[in-house]
């Protein structure tokens, strides 16, 4: 992966977080890997972030993200779009738990890696699903 420019390396992980791929997930990223959510809290780690991302595929079974614009600028790549998924309730995708937002995310790529991955993004459709669905 180290002869890929930025914006491949990005669009690759996106790819893998849309296959829900924790594996080819953490094989994109730096050991020192810095995820930034959309509340502004850091968490660092591939083992740290392995977890994460399993648990959120779990509550979003079918997360997504789609982009309409990409720009990078030497290791920064910026995204805007949006992300989506439906919070599961037991082994249902119930329609009234579907949320969806515009996003945008801001990468650190280095030797082909991502270092940074930060998250903007309105996430209280989520939470309010959330809440809502654990009395």
């Amino acid at each position: 992966m180290q002869n890929q420019e930025p914006i491949e390396v990005v669009l690759s992980f996106l790819d893998r977080i849309n296959a829900h791929d924790v594996g080819g997930i953490c094989s994109l990223m730096t050991p020192d890997h810095t995820f930034i959510d959309g509340l502004g809290n850091k968490f660092t780690g591939v083992a740290n972030l392995r977890k994460g991302w399993a648990s959120y595929f779990s509550w979003f079974p079918d997360y997504a993200i789609s982009h309409e614009e990409i720009l990078g600028n030497g290791q920064i790549v910026l995204l805007t779009g949006s992300a989506r998924g439906t919070y599961a309730a037991g082994s249902k995708l119930p329609k009234e738990n579907h949320w969806e937002t515009p996003a945008a995310w801001k990468a650190v790529v280095r030797n082909g890696q991502i270092a940074e991955w930060h998250v903007y993004a309105d996430n209280q459709p989520a939470r309010r699903i959330m809440g809502e669905s654990n009395p």
